[in-house]
């Protein structure tokens, strides 16, 4: 059977990677022997080494809300878990209870709960307070995480910006509106409730499973993309990796990438300057190396390359294809 566990906590690795972490100091200073992980398949960590890992890649990015960055991150990377539950799936409600049968390979301290009522369905993430208590890092992390990527992922489902009605957790905020910024929904403190709630109207839409078919294609381009770069650790460098690696549906903004790195957007600026590049250069850098992959494999037509790189007209993506590469689409494939 797929171990998830692992899966994901190279996923945490990866995402760490991109925030200029050190995966091998974040792994010694948790407990946790890369290469064993690496390549060790069936490995299993204790709930204690977890919480030390979430606890360790906060302190090292400087970012108390790293969980709910890297659950905004992850849609690519989630895909080893998202592709089983699309494949079983017709509807999002049979994605949702099936995303729940799956949640507790991931973790142990969440079971997630969909309750429907008259106009809205509610998403409830269950766990055992003494847990909670005994791994508070694991905790909040994961309840951040798990709150994000449902949204997320839905969009994915979908094919369409979900905004979610509310969203409750059990503690204190402490950037109230950067989780109002990614939930994209009021969010409130509750007692002891971790809780998203969306309309009902999104359970009976059909899951698109042509869409996962796109999704594989990309991850496998960029995984190749991401081979084929250097190890340069510049903020250049990192953010380019970032957006390709979250790419899928619309290329990320400024704003939204500067918060996942935990500064600001005119901090963000100013290091790109020193470097010699603007953000809208990566983006277009980015947008390139997609393009290229995209059309290189032949199995997608042009206007459905230039809709996932965000050109709301075709003649625009072609105008920018022949400027990176001297030739139109259509004479790139011939």
């Amino acid at each position: 059977m797929e171990n998830f566990q692992r899966r994901f906590l190279l996923a945490l690795l990866g995402y760490a990677v991109h925030r200029g972490i050190d995966a091998k100091r974040l792994c010694e200073l948790s407990g946790i022997d890369l290469k064993e992980l690496q390549l060790n398949e069936a490995i299993k960590y204790d709930p204690a080494v977890i919480n030390s890992l979430w606890k360790n890649a906060a302190h090292l990015s400087n970012d108390p809300l790293f969980g709910l960055h890297f659950g905004e991150s992850m849609q690519l990377a989630a895909l080893g878990i998202i592709g089983q539950i699309v494949q079983s799936s017709n509807t999002v409600e049979d994605a949702l209870a099936n995303a729940g049968a799956m949640t507790p390979l991931i973790t142990d301290i969440f079971e997630m709960k969909l309750e429907r009522g008259k106009t809205h369905f509610t998403i409830h993430f269950l766990y055992d307070p003494a847990k909670a208590e005994r791994l508070p890092s694991a905790f909040r992390h994961m309840a951040d995480y798990l709150s994000v990527i449902v949204v997320h992922e839905m969009d994915g489902l979908l094919l369409q910006k979900i905004e979610p009605v509310a969203a409750t957790l059990p503690y204190l905020l402490g950037n109230q509106h950067e989780y109002e910024r990614i939930l994209r929904c009021p969010v409130i403190k509750s007692k002891e409730e971790v809780s998203i709630q969306l309309p009902n109207k999104f359970l009976t839409e059909p899951v698109l499973t042509a869409n996962y078919a796109m999704q594989q294609h990309l991850l496998q381009q960029i995984s190749l993309a991401l081979k084929s770069t250097d190890s340069e650790n510049t903020l250049h460098k990192r953010i380019y990796n970032y957006l390709l690696t979250n790419s899928y549906l619309q290329l990320v903004s400024q704003e939204s990438v500067a918060a996942n790195f935990n500064i600001s957007t005119r901090s963000l600026q100013r290091k790109l300057k020193e470097e010699g590049v603007t953000y809208l250069e990566i983006v277009e850098e980015v947008r390139k190396t997609l393009a290229i992959n995209y059309l290189s494999g032949k199995q997608y037509q042009v206007k459905e390359v230039a809709y996932i790189l965000g050109y709301n007209e075709l003649s625009a993506f072609i105008r920018a294809f022949k400027r990176w590469t001297g030739k139109t689409p259509s004479e790139f494939t011939a």
